[in-house]
């Protein structure tokens, strides 16, 4: 059975535990302490439930599933020799170069960053095996998004490309690969384009909703700029921002709309509120 690592146990690390998991990898999930990588499995169980309800997994298979699933304390705890290791830590630069320093002692196969916006080449400046490692951006809600950005640094082996895309066929989704660039292909457009829908809410020039519905009808866009940042987060939206002004230039400022958003803990769906409210049941009103 082939191991993997998951690095960070909220929405995006719980979701790709779940994807590896069920294509048959065992899966250590950790964070800051014991009492988080529990959390991020029983947000698994909860993914596992919601599949089986919707007859995406097949009820027999939700504890097999979980089975593959375990919480560990620490990432020193994580086995060493993984086939792979992949953070998904917060948005930060340093935060993450902690945590890559790490898993790269426990000597995984591939070593991969769920980020979504820092270079890759800037992130692995400081591991000893730059060829092991490179981006595996996942998308929210990673068990149904079908897509995965394999992002190539400049020190990425060609090996370890080869290795990421069986990983991504392994679990069922398909690759695009880009070279490595801040905020990579999707980022980049995605986020310019929320920014913008953000500046014009902050303008008065249209409600969220009538934004969101303009680019589905018009553009064929299957969800709006803004009701996908307030899925993605805002606060992460802000980080990605910022990463990204200071890579490009002001184009990719924030708007004050945003920065008050994320100030006031108005975080989006996580938090019940954003650009929309948000019922219990995950819906905006």
């Amino acid at each position: 059975m082939k191991a993997a690592g998951v690095v960070g146990a909220g929405t995006m690390g719980a979701g790709i535990a779940y994807v590896l998991a069920a294509a048959g990898y065992w899966v250590e999930l950790t964070d800051a302490d014991l009492a988080r990588a529990k959390a991020g499995v029983n947000r698994v169980r909860s993914l596992a439930a919601a599949a089986a309800e919707r007859s995406k997994l097949d009820p027999n298979a939700v504890e097999a599933l979980l089975h593959h699933v375990h919480a560990v304390e620490s990432l020193q705890s994580v086995s060493a020799g993984a086939d792979l290791i992949v953070e998904a830590v917060p948005e930060r630069l340093e935060t993450k170069r902690t945590v890559l320093r790490a898993a790269e002692r426990r000597f995984p196969t591939l070593l991969g960053s769920n980020t979504s916006g820092i270079s890759i080449t800037e992130l692995g400046l400081d591991l000893r095996n730059p060829g092991r490692f490179l981006g595996m951006h996942f998308f929210n809600p990673v068990p149904a998004m079908p897509l995965v950005e394999v992002v190539i640094g400049r020190a990425t082996a060609p090996e370890s490309e080869a290795r990421a895309l069986e990983v991504v066929r392994a679990i069922g989704k398909e690759a695009v690969v880009v070279q490595d660039a801040p905020g990579f292909a999707t980022s980049r457009l995605g986020v310019a384009i929320g920014l913008e829908a953000m500046r014009m809410v902050e303008q008065g020039v249209a409600s969220p909703a009538d934004i969101d519905r303009a680019m589905e009808l018009g553009y064929r866009h299957p969800v709006g700029p803004l009701r996908l940042s307030d899925l993605v987060g805002l606060d992460v939206r802000l980080d990605i921002a910022r990463n990204l002004t200071q890579a490009y230039g002001p184009r990719f400022e924030p708007p004050r709309i945003l920065v008050e958003h994320v100030a006031q803990g108005h975080l989006g769906k996580k938090t019940g509120q954003g650009f929309y409210d948000w019922n219990p049941q995950g819906q905006p009103r």
